[in-house]
């Protein structure tokens, strides 16, 4: 790599992020737009030659020149980048990449979690999936000797649909284990969001509410910098969520049955209940679809809430969520977000 410099990309100058996209786009790539550190590698004219970026503790939109393949250059950039994480007390790394690029990675000491014909996710650090879920095991007092529901929520704020689904699924099962979204990448921060559930669902013995941690991937986070239509970065999506779920979740922590709301109408989750109809059952899992529940003919969900948050129409969320909530919404700390939602045309 002689005459090649390594540098910092100063991602809040657009012509330098500018400069990055165009040199991905050769390879028909972009710069996603939740990276917060990117590396280049430049000639001696300055030109880029090679360039690599993570958002958190996920590595993405790597490329390499085809003059410099073989040169160990995505060794030398993933180094730096995994130096920037340590520095920044991460210590445990995911790669979403192409399958035929796996190879690259798993030669760095990535190993491979899941892969589907149009993505693979890789991890790298001191910890693996195996050690995280026997962790949740003993802080959760998981009991893996009897057959366990679980349910995957993002509860963005708690809603009485989530509270639903949830009573109907503890009416199903011995125990529940309900896993809320862990990426803050949700109006309601985590810490609220999960505290609502948990004493939102306190009256119900056996449920037992969890942190979903870093291997539960929100679409939110999903890199789209290698898949560019969305339909198929959708498809890769739901299927590396659902075959990781079935085959770590599920055979690790006895899981038998997961239940989700469905709506007749919602393309969106149809489409993601139509995946973990077909893929859990490859695990044992049973996929248990329970329509949502309605409040005057339409059904109840954390999108409206948060719209009529937006309209300043406060007074009809009463009607769609549960007590904990709504005093939670006319707290000091409740004002804060609902300011936030107020400014904000997130869909998360």
């Amino acid at each position: 790599m002689f005459g090649l410099q390594l540098e910092k990309v100063n991602l809040n100058n657009s012509r330098d992020k500018e400069e990055v996209d165009k040199f991905l786009q050769k390879f028909n790539l972009i710069l996603d737009k939740d990276v917060d550190y990117t590396i280049v590698l430049r000639d001696e004219q300055k030109a880029i030659k090679a360039t690599c970026s993570k958002a958190g503790n996920v590595f993405k939109c790597f490329a390499v020149s085809e003059e410099l393949r073989g040169e160990n250059v995505t060794g030398t950039l993933i180094t730096e980048l995994v130096n920037t994480m340590f520095d920044q007390g991460i210590y445990q790394s995911f790669i979403f990449t192409k399958p035929d690029k796996a190879k690259v990675f798993e030669a760095l000491n990535f190993s491979i979690l899941c892969e589907t014909e149009n993505a693979v996710l890789l991890e790298y650090g001191i910890s693996n999936i195996n050690k995280y879920l026997s962790s949740l095991v003993k802080q959760y007092s998981i009991n893996t000797e009897i057959k366990n529901g679980a349910l995957v929520m993002n509860c963005n704020p708690f809603t009485l649909g989530h509270r639903y689904l949830i009573e109907k699924a503890s009416a199903q099962c011995e125990k529940v284990l309900l896993f809320i979204v862990q990426e803050d990448k949700s109006l309601f921060p985590f810490k609220d969001r999960y505290n609502l559930v948990k004493n939102g669902v306190s009256d119900l013995s056996n449920v037992n509410v969890i942190p979903g941690g870093q291997y539960i991937i929100s679409k939110a986070t999903f890199p789209s910098y290698f898949i560019r239509k969305e339909e198929l970065r959708t498809r890769a999506y739901e299927e590396i969520d659902a075959s990781i779920f079935g085959k770590y979740f599920c055979s690790r922590l006895n899981i038998n049955k997961r239940f989700v709301g469905c709506e007749p109408y919602c393309s969106v989750t149809n489409s993601y209940n139509e995946t973990l109809k077909r893929i859990l059952p490859r695990y044992g899992v049973k996929l248990i679809e329970i329509e949502r529940n309605k409040y005057e003919d339409n059904y109840i969900s954390a999108s409206i809430v948060r719209q009529l948050i937006r309209e300043g129409k406060l007074k009809e969320v009463k009607y769609l969520v549960p007590e904990v909530t709504w005093q939670f919404l006319n707290s000091k700390e409740g004002q804060v977000v609902l300011d936030k939602i107020k400014k904000s045309n997130s869909p998360h």
